[in-house]
């Protein structure tokens, strides 16, 4: 569709941008509606805005863009040596679009020996005591923390999935399909819907049960969670072949889509009370809205929900552009308005948001020029996209 060619060409304007007016730091969040916040390379958002930038260069050609992301992997480079804040599970967000885009575009060797030094980073966070997995935030023994695993962790596995391939190394596959199976298992619950946190025992691996961090109570879908399932359960069959994980990101969309309302896009949490004020979250939208053309390439043409799930991907991401975008205004920095953070802890509770931002673009051109983002390689050989 014309609208959507028009909103990836205001994208990649915009991200030209952007490019002089952050100067060097990291967009974040917005600030009240106004310039996206600047921040050092110290935070879990980080990877969002190269992912971007790699993004544009593949659909522009426009090497500036590139020149700018292989800046921010040395920027990368040197917080993994100096290991800057990677006390936590995110390094898969902060590496897959940084270093391990670079790799897949442009075919640098060390590109490649820094994503999987990342990906060995990652590994320290895994907890054998207990039965096994990947401890979410916090040092090992934490009294607050230790025994945590959370449902964004799913769209951190592709870095080891990706590095089991890489090396043969077979630690990397089987911590990445114990943690998605110990997510399937006790993260989604027998309705479809997603606790954010679950907590085991430390010492013996006995579940304790299901919490949220960001969600409106621990009982609640908080739909950023919800979403990371889709996308990341489809990204684990891609990796596994195992039919479980494609059958639950088909049911976490299904559960996702039926409850959206009249506009197509998502509140923060699916049971938040609804008044004029509840805020949205256009950033799991976006989230879901690459996830579903993730799910969609692996389900069979003759699925009997294949119908609901491409109506629900085309009437969301429209309903983003036209509804959530900022196109037409020239003065804003982000792509979506109504993105939420933190409701709770009340931070950016309706702003930008850069994932927001990179799922949006990620989704427009996977659906328009067939550019499927950075986690999972983009051709059998390594190195180089085709």
């Amino acid at each position: 569709m014309r609208m959507r060619k028009q909103a990836i060409e205001d994208a990649v304007a915009r991200v030209r941008r952007n490019m002089d007016a952050f100067g060097g730091k990291f967009p974040h969040v917005g600030s009240g509606g106004g310039p996206y916040e600047r921040i050092e390379n110290e935070d879990w958002t980080n990877g969002f805005w190269p992912g971007m930038l790699w993004l544009c260069y593949e659909y522009s050609g426009d090497g500036a863009f590139a020149d700018a992301a292989r800046k921010v992997t040395e920027s990368f480079r040197q917080r993994l040596e100096h290991n800057t804040v990677l006390d936590h599970h995110d390094i898969g967000f902060l590496y897959s679009l940084s270093a391990k885009a670079e790799w897949f575009v442009l075919g640098h060797e060390d590109a490649r020996e820094l994503a999987l030094r990342a990906a060995d980073k990652l590994m320290e966070r895994w907890r054998e005591a207990g039965g096994g997995y990947i401890q979410a935030w916090g040092p090992a023994g934490d009294e607050a923390q230790g025994g945590r695993i959370i449902i964004d962790c799913l769209l951190n596995l592709p870095l080891l999935f990706w590095a089991a391939n890489e090396t043969g190394e077979e630690r990397f596959r089987q911590a990445a399909v114990r943690q998605a199976e110990l997510t399937r298992r006790y993260l989604v619950r027998g309705d479809d819907s997603s606790y954010h946190t679950f907590i085991f025992n430390q010492e013996n691996g006995e579940p304790i049960g299901g919490t949220t961090h960001q969600g409106y109570s621990n009982g609640s879908t908080w739909t950023r969670g919800q979403a990371w399932g889709v996308y990341g359960f489809a990204l684990a069959y891609r990796y596994t072949g195992d039919q479980a994980y494609l059958d639950t990101s088909k049911r976490m969309a299904l559960y996702f889509l039926r409850r959206l309302p009249e506009d197509h896009v998502a509140y923060w949490d699916f049971h938040a009370p609804v008044c004029p004020d509840t805020y949205r979250d256009s950033s799991a939208s976006a989230i879901v809205a690459a996830g579903l053309q993730e799910l969609l390439e692996h389900l069979p043409a003759d699925d009997s929900d294949r119908s609901e799930l491409w109506s629900g991907l085309t009437a969301s991401i429209d309903s983003l552009i036209e509804r959530y975008s900022t196109m037409g205004d020239p003065e804003a920095e982000g792509l979506l308005r109504h993105g939420s953070y933190y409701v709770r802890g009340n931070i950016a509770p309706d702003d930008f948001i850069i994932w927001g931002d990179y799922y949006y673009l990620e989704a427009l051109m996977r659906l328009e020029r067939g550019i499927r983002g950075y986690w999972y390689p983009p051709q059998a050989d390594r190195g180089g996209r085709a």
